[in-house]
C-alpha cells in the first residue's frame, strides 16, 4: 500500500501517522525523531485517537481553545456561512466581517473602535508594529527577552527566547528584561521591588537608545510560553507612563491570554491599562478557522484617514473566520464561559496546584490566574535550578500514559485547559499531575 491509500483495516492511526512522517513538515522540530501523537476527534477538554483512547486536553492544543472541542454553536456558525458565502475580497463590506469586529471592539477599551484582521497572531503583530512605526515615523521596537509574539519577520525578532536568534533579519529591535520575581534579573526580594527596578531598567533602556527613536514597547500582557509571568501591580500602569512622556506607542499582545484565557475578556482587564494597540487571535474564536487582529486606538486609526495604510492580506476578515468569532463570542457570553474560567481558576486549579506544591519539592513555584497556570520545575528548591530537558520529556510522556495531554515549555508544565473545563475534569488532571510529579520527585532524588 502507497501512502496515499486508505488502510483497508482500522488501524487508522497508524495510517496517519505514515502519512504524517511521508509528508508533513513540523515547526520548531527536528523532523528525524517526531513521533505526533494521533488525534481524530474532540468535545469539550477532551480529544481521541482513531482507536478510541481519549485524552484530558489540558494544552488546549497551542492555549487556543478557549470554548473547547466543538462547540455546537461554532460550529453552526462555519458551516452556515459557508453555505451562505465561503470567501470574500478583504475590499468588500460583509456583515459577518462587520458583527465580529463590533463584538471585539465592545470588549476592548474605551476609545479603540477599529479592527485590522490578519490570518493569525503573528501578523497581528506584524501589522501592529508597521501601525507604531507608521504613526510615530520611528523605528526602534522595544520588548521583553521572556517573550513570544510569532513567527513573522519583525514579530519573530521581537520575541526574546532563543526561536528569535536563527531568524533575526528585521531591524530596529530592542530588548529587555521584564519582571519575574522568582527568577530575577534585578535582585529583587518583593513584588514592590520587582516592579520598581523593572520599570528603571526599561526606562534607562529607552534613554540609551534615544526615546526620539522609540516607535514602540511591545508585551504581552501576561507572558505565556515565557512562563505565565504574572506582572506585578504596577509595572503596565509605569509602561503606560513611560510610554505617554516619550511619545511611544504601547502594544499589548493579548494573542494567547485574552479572550476568556485569565477568566477576564482581555487580559489587560486585571491591570486596568489602556493600550494604543491591541493583538489578538487564539481565544477570540478558539482557533476553528485561523483569525487574528489588532484592536486599533481612534488616535492611531484617524492616521488613516486620508493616508492610505500600506498593508493588506487576502485572508483579512474571512467570512468563515469571522462567523466563527461571532458564534464563539456570544456564546461565552451567555454560557458564562469566561465566568467559569476565572472560578476554576480561583477556586479549582489555583488552590489545588499549590497544594501539589506544597507536597512536591520539584515544584519551585506555581504562577497564574483563570486556567493560565504554570508549574516551574526545579531540581532544588533553594538554588532554583531548573530540571533538564530530559525529566520534561518524561513528564510530558507520563502525562500522555494517563490520559492527559500537557503542554511543556523549558523547565515548566503549564496547565491550561480550555475555559468550559469542569470541577471533576480538573480533580482528574490535578490527580494525573500528582502522580507525575511524584515520578519526578523520585527521579531527582535518586
Amino acid at each position: 500500500m502507497t501512502v496515499t491509500e486508505t488502510p483497508a483495516t482500522t488501524d487508522l492511526d497508524a495510517h496517519t501517522r505514515t502519512l504524517d512522517r511521508a509528508h508533513v513538515f513540523h515547526s520548531w522540530s527536528a523532523q528525524a525523531a517526531l513521533d505526533p501523537l494521533v488525534l481524530a476527534g474532540g468535545l469539550g477538554s477532551t480529544v481521541w485517537d482513531h482507536a478510541g483512547r481519549t485524552y484530558l486536553d489540558f494544552s488546549s492544543q497551542l492555549v487556543n481553545v478557549n470554548i473547547g472541542h466543538q462547540h455546537p454553536a461554532v460550529v453552526a456558525a462555519i458551516q452556515q456561512q459557508a453555505a451562505t458565502l465561503a470567501t470574500i475580497a478583504p475590499s468588500t463590506a460583509n456583515l459577518a466581517r462587520g458583527e465580529a469586529a463590533r463584538r471585539i471592539t465592545d470588549r476592548a477599551p474605551d476609545g479603540m473602535h477599529k479592527v485590522f484582521f490578519t490570518n493569525g497572531g503573528a501578523d497581528a503583530v506584524e501589522n501592529a508594529i508597521r501601525m507604531a512605526r507608521l504613526h510615530t515615523r520611528r523605528d526602534k521596537v522595544v520588548s521583553t527577552y521572556r517573550s513570544y509574539h510569532g513567527n513573522t519577520g519583525a514579530a519573530v525578532v521581537a520575541t526574546g527566547d532563543w526561536r528569535r536568534v536563527p531568524n533575526e533579519y528585521a531591524r530596529s529591535h530592542v530588548h529587555v528584561f521584564g519582571p519575574f520575581l522568582y527568577r530575577s534579573e534585578f535582585w529583587a526580594t518583593t513584588p514592590e521591588e520587582e516592579c520598581e527596578r523593572a520599570l528603571t531598567h526599561l526606562r534607562r533602556v529607552i534613554e540609551c537608545e534615544g526615546p526620539a527613536s522609540v516607535a514602540a514597547v511591545l508585551l504581552e500582557t501576561i507572558p505565556g510560553t515565557a512562563g505565565v509571568l504574572v506582572p506585578p501591580p504596577g509595572y503596565l500602569a509605569g509602561v503606560r507612563e513611560l510610554c505617554d512622556a516619550h511619545g511611544i506607542v504601547m502594544i499589548l499582545d493579548e494573542v494567547m491570554a485574552g479572550f476568556g484565557r485569565t477568566g477576564e475578556w482581555l487580559a489587560l482587564d486585571t491591570f486596568d491599562v489602556r493600550p494604543d494597540l491591541i493583538a489578538f487571535a487564539k481565544g477570540v474564536n478558539s482557533g476553528y478557522v485561523p483569525v487574528g487582529g489588532v484592536i486599533i486606538g481612534d488616535e492611531i486609526a484617524a492616521d488613516f484617514d486620508e493616508a492610505v495604510f500600506p498593508g493588506g492580506l487576502t485572508y483579512s476578515g474571512h467570512p468563515l473566520a469571522c462567523a466563527s468569532i461571532v458564534a464563539a463570542l456570544d456564546a461565552m457570553e451567555s454560557e458564562g464561559i469566561v465566568d467559569n474560567a476565572r472560578r476554576i481558576g480561583a477556586d479549582v486549579l489555583g488552590p489545588g496546584l499549590h497544594e501539589l506544591a506544597e507536597r512536591h519539592p520539584v515544584v519551585g513555584e506555581v504562577r497564574g490566574l483563570g486556567v493560565f497556570w504554570a508549574l516551574d520545575l526545579v531540581t532544588d528548591p533553594a538554588t532554583r535550578a531548573p530540571v533538564p530537558p530530559a525529566l520534561i520529556g518524561l513528564a510530558k510522556k507520563e502525562a500522555l500514559s494517563r490520559g492527559l495531554v500537557p503542554f511543556a515549555a523549558d523547565n515548566r508544565i503549564h496547565v491550561v485547559p480550555p475555559c468550559v473545563v469542569t470541577d471533576d475534569e480538573c480533580a482528574r488532571a490535578l490527580s494525573i499531575y500528582d502522580e507525575v510529579l511524584t515520578l519526578l520527585d523520585k527521579e531527582i532524588a535518586s
